[in-house]
């Protein structure tokens, strides 16, 4: 390895992107993550490098607690560094340092020059990027070298810090740092303070621990169990009344001791457990030899142990703290009657009780022994009823055991019968009180259940509180896929439990499911959620408002920064309230007061911003809340990107569906149509529907539905409608269309030759299908469905008809022919067709969706445009869960004034005569331009007909958007269109006929064929 003279900080994009970065260009590539968010946050405070005004504050100190779990850490870290020149500093949770130590002159005089010493504040606010300050920001450990730090004044040197948190409550109680110059510099400075500020936390929960063990050695002390555990009971077994405590009811139970150990003005507790039975909690205060104050909680389940009445204040005192027993935990569990003792209970006898030495309370000096009806508990000197200040003794009527007239108590060695003074003990001479095989009476006393600190239960309380409020969230956060109502949702959650206001901030681009771009300050956001506790104050910004905001707002920095940001005390936050101070201000007064905003990042992808508020909750947040919010907010991120690439999806499956649909109206006046389309919640589906004009004036109406959704169905039904449209042109049957469409399908599902790949588009593709053709020449009306709903007819005067066509099986099944169904349709008919998800759902029987239908269509005179309103405001769901095709199509008919007709025999000699009477009926209908191509074309066909085919030939003229001509015939061959070349006598008939013609072809009939010519209208006769 060959030595460098210069400093690693001193090579590449670093040596300048300090400069670059504040001239506002992108120094993504060239600084770490953590060290560019820490200069985002110093710009957006206005920071300047090279002025910084540091503060000042004398007496900053720790508490004694602290400072006993620091200082042998901080010896020991100062030893190691006695032969390097380092600095180890102890700083405050708020950045201000409380003692530096280590170090040679030259070092110590340099920081001193640059105000890192005790007394001066090293926020990064302040002083910009360092170990101490970033360590708070970024809530971690972090390494600042050289040119890393924001400030000009800082760049000679190389530092290390980590926050030390309390490892009960979780707060940052300080932050420990090491420096030195930055030639000295190594990142492995990171694992040393890290493992150093672990140290600290160790031996704070050390303390913690030892406090506690210390609280449990006084109530045990106290009750006269100092060398063993009480006889206690360990539930009652199932056949036996009142049944066992399960785990699920000791569960219970200790959250309830929990709430109840940091509940200093309660002293009872009744709890109704899960297996309908009921407990009675006692709180008592206890103090430890060495000072120490904390709370015992007794509980008795009712048909169980009464509760133990021991006199805590008059404890001997303690020159010691005992050991715990072997494997106690940090809170007392509770204690337990020897494994296999039995359980008894006292049973009622109809005589005085005979005592027996196995039965007879022993009492010794300083105990009383038990009472007889009648009389009162004597106490002995030295001894005191077991009462504590502020509480309730449990024999007042409120928590007197439940016991019968015929029981009597036994009372064990070294304890006080529950009496308070002036009360006289339930007991009667009915019963003999059954033992343990330990010599103790059973069922006799409450059990000890909790021991701890005041403070530690509130913070388990508050624990508990946050699992069950991050339980919800994983519940009640995505159950759909909307981006909106996912917003909704987490705000719903959060309040009032969490914030009592909250306000989700999206870019329209995450609405609309598209890739949001950077965000930062002034990115506009529109407000999709809010949740308050009440209404006032008035919201910051209404739901669907654009915002911005401004780079110094909490919000700007986390979306510049990608980190959460927590303002304790909003009254101080002087960024946020310049978002707009005529707005702000008021709702400060209000009573807002703290704020916690947590940038929405799924994915590697910022979203949006979530801002949480309190104005009820007087407590501010801390940085527990912040841990919890960064939880409940990437998991409503994670749901709010499902929903926003599912709404793009969603919209591109829309997108091509809605692009393979018809658009428009078709030219055709066969009929008067109208139609909707409307997908499914779930997805975009394959129904489709088309009106496809064909020869002769005739049209075709189709309706369609392919298995599935999403994009696969949708392209699908892009192929399907394609293949119709070339069918169609074809002019086949429509029994014959549908053949041909069902083997389309069959080969689409096999791969169309090709060997298919197990993907999910590669399942059973499968459609059904509806077709119909309809003549208005003769109004006659062919239908045939592979699978699909009946079609409805609303005849002129408003009676329904579902048309009663042959069950044909779905496309892609293949091996059954198609049956068709003709029928003639009165002029004014309504034919109405369909997608079953119109008549049909989980929720619907489709005959009563017919049934329906029915009702809506019945009545006259309403035109398609209403018929399809009418049917969807009466059938369609909220949320259908399919997607619905409906096409209305009313009829018209080809009057017999624009149809004109001659039966022709097959004579040459005609084709003179068939000219003449063209002439003469375009002259009456007014389309004497038309009639020279006309006459031609006519002459043509005819011609051909006569001599190349076989039957009776018949020539037609029909006036509707086109000047249609028709010559039929019985031959079944079609007549080719082909190039002549100079030397053939004939071959150019049919090439004049397709240049004088918009349009021409050929369609069979069960009797022949039928060439056909349309000719556009003159413009002042359309």
């Amino acid at each position: 390895m060959v030595p460098l003279s210069v400093a690693w900080d001193d090579i590449g994009g670093l040596v300048d992107a300090h400069e670059r970065f504040l001239a506002g260009s992108l120094v993504e590539s060239d600084v770490r993550d953590s060290v560019l968010d820490s200069w985002k946050r110093c710009r957006s405070v206005g920071l300047e490098p090279h002025r910084l005004l540091v503060r000042y504050t004398e007496d900053v100190s720790l508490d004694e607690r602290f400072r006993h779990a620091a200082d042998p850490v901080l010896a020991d870290l100062t030893s190691s560094f006695a032969d390097a020149s380092m600095t180890i500093a102890l700083c405050d949770g708020q950045g201000r340092m409380v003692e530096r130590l280590g170090g040679d002159r030259q070092l110590r005089d340099r920081l001193d020059a640059v105000r890192f010493a005790p007394g001066f504040d090293a926020s990064e606010s302040v002083v910009g990027t360092n170990g101490v300050g970033t360590a708070l920001a970024e809530r971690g450990p972090v390494y600042i070298a050289g040119r890393e730090h924001f400030a000009d004044c800082l760049q000679p040197f190389a530092c290390a810090g980590a926050p030390v948190r309390d490892p009960l409550s979780g707060r940052i109680e300080a932050v420990l740092d090491i420096t030195c110059l930055r030639d000295q510099g190594d990142p492995a400075m990171v694992r040393m303070v890290r493992e150093a500020a672990r140290s600290i936390e160790a031996r704070l929960l050390e303390q913690a621990g030892l406090r506690e063990r210390a609280l449990l050695a006084a109530y045990r002390r106290a009750d006269g169990h100092a060398g063993a555990w009480p006889g206690q009971p360990d539930g009652l077994r199932p056949d036996l009344d009142g049944g066992a405590l399960g785990r699920i009811d000791m569960a219970v139970l200790r959250a309830k001791a929990e709430e109840l150990i940091a509940s200093p003005n309660r002293t009872l507790d009744d709890v109704t457990l899960p297996s309908g039975r009921t407990a009675t909690l006692l709180r008592r205060q206890v103090t430890g030899a060495a000072g120490e104050t904390g709370v015992a909680v007794e509980a008795r389940v009712l048909g169980g142990p009464r509760l133990r009445h021991a006199d805590v204040a008059s404890a001997p005192a303690e020159t010691g703290i005992p050991a715990a027993p072997a494997g106690e935990g940090r809170l007392g569990p509770a204690v337990r009657r020897p494994a296999g003792s039995p359980v008894t209970r006292s049973t009622p006898a109809p005589q005085a009780p005979a005592t027996t030495p196995a039965t007879t309370p022993a009492t010794t000096p300083g105990t009383t022994p038990a009472t007889t009806p009648g009389t009162t508990p004597a106490t002995t000197p030295g001894t005191t009823p077991a009462t504590t200040p502020g509480t309730t003794p449990a024999t007042t009527p409120a928590t007197t055991p439940a016991t019968t007239p015929a029981t009597t108590p036994a009372t064990t060695p070294g304890t006080t019968p529950a009496t308070t003074p002036g009360t006289t003990p339930a007991t009667t001479p009915a019963t003999t009180p059954a033992t343990t095989p330990d010599g103790e009476p059973a069922g006799a006393e409450g059990w000890l259940l909790l021991v701890g600190e005041p403070g530690v239960g509130r913070l388990a309380m508050l624990a508990r509180r946050r699992l069950e409020l991050l339980h919800d969230a994983s519940v009640r956060i995505g159950t759909t896929l909307d981006v909106t109502r996912t917003a909704e949702e987490l705000a719903e959650v959060t309040v009032p439990r969490f914030a009592d206001f909250v306000a989700v901030d999206l870019p329209d681009s995450v609405l609309r499911g598209e890739e949001p771009e950077a965000l930062g300050g002034r990115t506009a956001l529109r407000r999709v959620a809010i949740r308050a506790v009440r209404k006032q104050p008035h919201n910051l910004y209404e739901v669907g408002d654009t915002v911005e905001y401004v780079p110094s707002t909490p919000q700007a920095r986390s979306l510049e920064t990608r980190q959460s940001v927590i303002e304790p005390v909003l009254t101080e936050a002087d960024g946020w309230i310049a978002q707009d101070p005529e707005r702000l201000t008021p709702v400060l007064e209000a009573g807002i007061h703290s704020l916690i905003t947590v940038p929405l990042r799924a994915r590697g992808t910022t979203l949006g911003v979530v801002s949480f508020y309190r104005s009820l909750q007087p407590d501010s947040y801390e940085d527990d809340d912040l841990s919890l919010a960064q939880e409940l907010v990437g998991r409503a991120a994670i749901c709010i990107d499902n929903a926003r690439r599912y709404t793009r999806e969603h919209n591109t499956a829309l997108a091509l569906q809605r692009s393979l649909l018809p658009r428009g109206r078709s030219e055709q006046s066969a009929v008067e149509v109208a139609y909707r389309y409307l997908p499914a919640q779930a997805g975009v589906g394959g129904d489709w529907f088309d009106v496809i004009p064909l020869s002769g004036a005739r049209v075709a109406l189709v309706v369609g539905d392919v298995v599935g959704h999403g994009l696969h169905a949708a392209a699908t039904m892009g192929r399907l409608r394609t293949a119709v449209h070339n069918f169609c042109s074809l002019d086949l049957s429509p029994d014959d269309l549908l053949t041909h469409l069902d083997d389309l399908v069959g080969r689409l599902d096999r791969g169309e030759g090709w060997a298919a790949e197990n993907s999910p588009d590669s399942g059973i593709v499968g459609a059904t299908c509806l077709y119909a053709v309809y003549d208005p020449v003769s109004r006659r009306c062919t239908l045939t469905r592979a699978g699909h709903p009946l079609p409805a007819v609303v005849a002129p005067d408003g009676s329904v008809e579902f048309l009663d066509l042959p069950a044909c099986p779905p496309l892609g099944l293949g091996g059954m022919p198609f049956e068709t169904v003709e029928l003639e349709l009165a002029e004014g008919s309504r034919l109405v067709l369909y997608t079953d998800g119109l008549v049909e759902d989980r929720h619907r029987d489709i005959d009563a969706g017919l049934d329906d239908l029915r009702a809506v269509l019945a009545g006259a005179d309403r035109s398609p445009e209403d018929t399809c309103e009418a049917v969807l405001d009466a059938l369609l769901p909220a949320r259908p869960g399919d997607d619905v095709a409906l096409l209305v199509a009313r009829t018209h008919s080809l009057g017999a004034d624009r149809v004109a007709q001659w039966d022709l025999p097959s004579d040459p000699a005609v084709v003179s005569r068939s000219r003449a009477a063209v002439t003469a009926q375009l002259a009456e209908w007014g389309l004497e331009e038309l009639t020279f191509t006309t006459e031609l074309i006519a002459s043509e066909l005819v011609t051909n007909a006569i001599r190349h085919a076989t039957g009776p030939v018949q020539l037609r003229l029909l006036r509707d958007r086109a000047l249609i001509c028709e010559v039929s015939d019985g031959s079944g061959t079609s007549p080719r269109l082909r190039r002549a070349q100079s030397t053939d006598e004939g071959g150019r008939g049919l090439f004049l006929v397709a240049q004088l013609t918009e349009r021409w072809g050929t369609r069979y009939t069960p009797d022949g064929k039928v060439i056909w010519t349309e000719q556009p209208l003159p413009g002042r006769c359309r």
